[in-house]
């Protein structure tokens, strides 16, 4: 079973030629869901990859069943993983968010979509469109309108991100742009000079004015959260985007580093679409082990090693 998806020769020499390209080829080249194939069809081309059973949306709405906390460690150390290789390699996702994070059967979670991202300079020169991100996800910065950002519009995204897992709901589910902001500003408290500087050079800032408001403690919008959890999360939603805890960095954090510890793949949820399981086709036990075999039935022959390990050096 593959997941297939149609490129359209029409988009990808036309208005839409950059996204196509860029999802096309930053998949050929970190093969974050493996591309399998590619074949002519139609008007187009079809891209052939692993097929990826669900997505973190579908978990986290799944309400028969909350995230353990190990669960939203596992996670986020997946997700972290994932965000630390591509701004590793000057990569911006810029469109980060649960249904971008595809789950395989086995649990991995891995990063998908990839029509929205750019290369980044450390520079700060490159000018790029602010109309990227999912709003809810969308960091402060893009929604006053900023063209020059870097890799930290990712990590507002990745702190979203986390405090939905923690909190099984949105935490800045704004229905525009204006609302979105007043969401944010509501949470974090408005911004000042003195604590976001780069504010008074964002070209949407003076078009809009909100009434000072102080912010709200995390604690009170994640309740039940531990106090390490809450710490991380603060230094992924700060305004300034140089102050934002990198993903390499977070993954050195101590909350993933007490008790209880990241759960291993094999122990996270794996939901199923429309709440069907998929159709699976029965498959023989593996010949050479089966857990359910006695011990001697299952295990290697000692005599059947015995001419390997005569070569092996003393």
């Amino acid at each position: 079973i593959v997941s297939l998806k149609l490129m359209e020769w029409t988009k990808f020499f036309s208005g839409e030629v950059n996204m196509c390209k860029r999802h096309a080829l930053s998949v050929c080249l970190f093969q974050v869901v493996k591309l399998k194939d590619v074949f002519p069809h139609g008007t187009g081309f079809v891209l052939v990859f692993n097929f990826m059973l669900s997505d973190l949306s579908e978990v986290i709405r799944n309400h028969q069943r909350h995230l353990t906390p190990a669960q939203v460690k596992g996670y986020m150390v997946m997700l972290l993983k994932g965000v630390a290789f591509l701004h590793q390699n000057n990569i911006m996702h810029r469109d980060l968010k649960p249904a971008n994070l595809l789950i395989s059967s086995s649990g991995h979670l891995k990063i998908a979509d990839f029509g929205l991202a750019r290369l980044f300079s450390y520079e700060g020169r490159r000018l790029y469109s602010h109309q990227v991100a999912t709003r809810w996800y969308r960091a402060p910065e893009l929604l006053y309108g900023a063209r020059r950002y870097d890799q930290g519009v990712d990590l507002w995204a990745v702190g979203c991100i986390f405090g939905e897992l923690l909190n099984s709901s949105p935490l800045f589910p704004g229905e525009n742009d204006i609302e979105q902001l007043c969401c944010v500003l509501r949470v974090l408290g408005t911004p000042t000079v003195d604590s976001w500087p780069e504010m008074l050079e964002l070209p949407d800032y003076n078009k809009i004015t909100f009434k000072e408001n102080p912010a709200i403690p995390l604690e009170e919008i994640v309740p039940d959260t531990p106090p390490q959890a809450i710490h991380l999360l603060y230094r992924f939603l700060v305004y300034p985007s140089s102050q934002r805890c990198s993903a390499s960095e977070a993954l050195l954090h101590p909350y993933f580093f007490s008790c209880p510890l990241p759960a291993h793949h094999s122990e996270l949820p794996i939901p199923h679409r429309g709440g069907r399981p998929p159709h699976q086709h029965p498959q023989a036990p593996p010949p050479d082990f089966s857990v359910n075999l006695s011990l001697q039935s299952s295990v290697v022959a000692p005599v059947l090693l015995r001419p390997h390990a005569l070569l092996l050096p003393s």
